[in-house]
Parts: C-alpha cells; sequence; structure tokens
C-alpha cells in the first residue's frame, strides 16, 4: 500500500455470545490506583515530561477509566479488570537504605530522595497494556493461553513492578490447565520488555482455520545494532521479543519482528502502540513506524492471508509530533458483535483537526471494516502519556469446548474481576470512598496516604474474593 493512501473457577458466558466472531478477546483495564500523579519519571514520553510537577486528580483518573470500561462494555465487547498495585512502594525505600517504621522512612525518602520517593509512588500497571505479552490457547504449542510479564528494565519507577503484576496475573487467571503466567525475563542489559505495547496478533477474519500471526516491534537489536535512537531510549529490545514468542510457545514462522524507526522514537514513540494498532485482520499504523516498512507490510500480508487490511497514515496527512501529541493510534480498535469494527479514541483526536481528519477518512472508506469512531475522555491518564490502547491488556478467548461453535466464555478467569453494570457501580462507589480529589508532591510523603491506599486494597480485594496478592497483605499471614 502506496504511503498516503488513504483460584475460584468460573464459566460466565459473554453477553450476547452467539454473535461474537471466532475470535472474540477480553479486554483487561487496569484500576487507576490511589496515587496517580505527574512526577515526569518516564524520558521518552514526552506527554508525562511535560506534566511533571502538576497536581493530579486520582479520583477523577480512576472514574475516567471506569467510563471508559462501560463504554467498551456497551459496545458488546467483554470487558474485565485488573486490581492496582499497592503504593508506595515501601519495599523499594527499604532496599535504598531508609529505615524505622513508614512514617520515618517516608519523611526522610522525601527531605533526602524525593525523586525516588516519586518512583516508588509511580504505577505504570494502570496501563495494562505495559503489564505483559499474551498468546492464547489457539497459538500455543500445549494449548493454553500463556501471558510473560514484562520485565519493564528500561527505567527504575517501572523495573519495581513485576512481582506484583505476577501475582495480580497469578490471582485473576488461576486455571493452570488454561493458563500460564510466566515470570518476566531476567532483567540483562539485552532483554528490555515493555509487554503488549509493542506486540500485536493479527489473523485472517475470512479464514478461521489459517494460524495467526504475531507483531512484535522492537526498538533496538543489541547483537547486531543498526540505526538507533540519539535522544530516548530504545525500550524493548528483539532479543526480548525473540524470548518472549519462545515462552508464549508460539511459532517462529507466524511471527514477524520490526523495528522501530528511531526517528520516531526521538519524537516521544517510546511505544509501537503510538504509531500502530490491529485488530483481527486490520491494521492501522503510520507511515515512519518502522524501518524497512515495505518488508515488514509485505511479510504480515503473506502470514496473515488475503483478508489483510494495511490502513497506512502518512506524515503529510498527519506527523509523528502530530500522532504523539493526538495519540490517534493508541486509540482501542474492537470488533462488535456485529462483526464490524469501532475505533475508541482519546477526545484529544476529537479537538485536534488534522488527527480527527484522518479518523473520519478512515471511517468514511468502505475498503476497511472501520464503521465507527467513537471518542472517551482519559484525561487524566493522557497526561501522563496513555490513551485508551495503553489501558488495556487484550486477551483472546478459547471457543467452549462443550459449547455450539461460536460460543466464548471465561472459563478460568476470576469471576470477581469480569466488569459488569453492577462491577461499575461497585467500583465507583469504593473510588469516590478511598481516593483523594487531588494528589500533590509533598502529599506523597503523607503516611495516611500508605495507610489509605493499604485499607482500600484490602476492601478492594475482599470485595472481588481474590487471595492475597500484596506485599503488605503477604507480611501479615
Amino acid at each position: 500500500m502506496a504511503p498516503g493512501q488513504s483460584n475460584i473457577f468460573c464459566t460466565v458466558t459473554v453477553a450476547n455470545s452467539s454473535a461474537l466472531p471466532a475470535a472474540a478477546e477480553a479486554n483487561f483495564d487496569g484500576l487507576i490506583g490511589m496515587t496517580h500523579n505527574y512526577a515526569g519519571l518516564a524520558a521518552g514520553n514526552l506527554a508525562s515530561q511535560n506534566s511533571a510537577g502538576r497536581i493530579s486528580n486520582p479520583k477523577a483518573a480512576a472514574l475516567q477509566g471506569i467510563a471508559k470500561m462501560e463504554i467498551i462494555a456497551a459496545l458488546g465487547v467483554t470487558q474485565c479488570f485488573l486490581p492496582p498495585h499497592e503504593r508506595p512502594a515501601m519495599w523499594m525505600l527499604r532496599q535504598n537504605g531508609f529505615t524505622g517504621d513508614d512514617e520515618r522512612v517516608l519523611a526522610d525518602a522525601y527531605t533526602n530522595k524525593p525523586h525516588l520517593l516519586a518512583q516508588c509512588c509511580s504505577s505504570s500497571f494502570m496501563w495494562s497494556a505495559n503489564a505483559g505479552t499474551v498468546a492464547p490457547a489457539q497459538d500455543a504449542r500445549d494449548n493454553r493461553t500463556h501471558l510473560v510479564v514484562a520485565n519493564l528494565k528500561s527505567m527504575p519507577h517501572r523495573a519495581v513492578e513485576p512481582p506484583c503484576t505476577h501475582a495480580i496475573l497469578g490471582a485473576v487467571f488461576p486455571d493452570r490447565d488454561r493458563f500460564v503466567v510466566h515470570k518476566a525475563l531476567l532483567s540483562t542489559a539485552d532483554m528490555g520488555d515493555e509487554g503488549a505495547a509493542n506486540h500485536t496478533r493479527l489473523f485472517d477474519a475470512s479464514n478461521a482455520q489459517r494460524p495467526a500471526t504475531h507483531l512484535f516491534v522492537y526498538g533496538i537489536d543489541t547483537a547486531h545494532p543498526r540505526q538507533q535512537p540519539k535522544v530516548h531510549p530504545a525500550r524493548q529490545t528483539l532479543q526480548a521479543s525473540q524470548s518472549v514468542a519462545n515462552l508464549l510457545q508460539l511459532d517462529l514462522a507466524r511471527c514477524v519482528f520490526a523495528q522501530q524507526h528511531p526517528d520516531a522514537i526521538d519524537q516521544g514513540v517510546f511505544h509501537n502502540d503510538v504509531v500502530s494498532v490491529g485488530n483481527a485482520s486490520t491494521l492501522l499504523y503510520h507511515q515512519d513506524a518502522w524501518l524497512d516498512h515495505d518488508r515488514v507490510v509485505d511479510a504480515l500480508a503473506e502470514r496473515v492471508g488475503n483478508s489483510f487490511c494495511p490502513i497506512a497514515v502518512s506524515r503529510d496527512e498527519l506527523t509523528i509530533p502530530e500522532a504523539v501529541s493526538a495519540y490517534l493510534f493508541n486509540s482501542q480498535l474492537v470488533t462488535t458483535p456485529d462483526g464490524s469494527m469501532t475505533l475508541v479514541c482519546p477526545s484529544e483526536v476529537e479537538h485536534h483537526d488534522r488527527a480527527r481528519a484522518v479518523a473520519q477518512r478512515i471511517q468514511q472508506d468502505p475498503r476497511n471494516p472501520i464503521s465507527r469512531i467513537l471518542y472517551v475522555d482519559v484525561r487524566e491518564s493522557m497526561r501522563n502519556g496513555g490513551g485508551p490502547a495503553c489501558l488495556r491488556l487484550r486477551v483472546p478467548l478459547a471457543p467452549s469446548a462443550t459449547s455450539t461453535v461460536g460460543i466464548h466464555t471465561l472459563n478460568g478467569i476470576h469471576p470477581g474481576c469480569v466488569f459488569s453494570s453492577e462491577r461499575a457501580t461497585q467500583l465507583r462507589a469504593w473510588v469516590e470512598s478511598w481516593y483523594p480529589d487531588q494528589l500533590t508532591p509533598e502529599a506523597l510523603a503523607d503516611p495516611m496516604l500508605l495507610k489509605r491506599n493499604r485499607d482500600a486494597l484490602d476492601a478492594l480485594t475482599q470485595q472481588l474474593g481474590l487471595p492475597p496478592i500484596y506485599p503488605f497483605q503477604y507480611a501479615r499471614e
């Protein structure tokens, strides 16, 4: 295509499941935590850096996330969620030499190492696309769904997350006959892994028997470095992507490994999902997303099959800086029960003339299945560089072995984490009860924030029927 062309086991049957296409999925959104703040810690994430020092609104952020989940569920898409991490990460402060009770540790850290305290209060788990990489049972050699926790080694405030992420995913996907939750890759120099933000699963929508294709995007091949970014770090390595593909038990012949364009990284494209989003056999991407653009698209077309639908956006339509600003490509692209697709964009796209024009062009083009554009307000997340696609981890669902073909179930997924209108009401009430309206940098050192956060997480896990998943809960056992 030429550039510029346009351990509770449940069986929950998905609503309207008889109308679902053959490859349904559940979208798992991360609940936004109580210490949501703007510390500007993420190098290469321009929105995060530009928001540094601003007063955050944790309650509004969490409520925006719940509202977004309601919008997705209303489309007929299966929606689930993941509980937030514990913050502040007191164990990280103690590992850095701070001693005494929690109040003393927090006070000393704020006085002597405020940047470290900010790192310990940050949580990228709210963007669950960073949590790990997923391959469904039908793609894996052992016919189980595999999840590989991302090591997020590129930055200290993110590298602290894998153990808790592993505990949460293990509790949400407890059925070991159906799910395998792998620990993160070792954080060696050549093993930087950022999770599903750099992975896309594509398949031939016209041929259910054809194996799926997995696109892995990396920033650098540490063994044979070619062109490299000069300003911002390349977070994902080819070596990590290959290791993840092996852990997922994928056929490597069905995988395409593509290098991010280093110029795009230097302009703020810290993950592939800032310039590309795929669903089923449709791939929406920016012309400058990858090096060897033509090779990547040709390799995908060969593997995906006849229904492959690449939608290119040229730099003339939308520059990389404009794409980073509006986050058009960080929209959720979902298949609805009638088989059509909806592109769920951040409201920033609606208010950006050129990005909105691209979205409208795509919607009006009869050659692709995207028939609807929706805009959602996730402004609190966007100020830290995360749009609708960042906020969710896609988990493809296997057809029920005992049901009519086309019926999909949430077998083996913890029922407390399945989203519904009743659950939305409960989650909203939980947020309203516990979350602060605003959070200043100095408030991160308040020991009452720590206590309140732990009490809130206790209440949430009890409400959801989850086992202990947080360090403070383990310490009591």
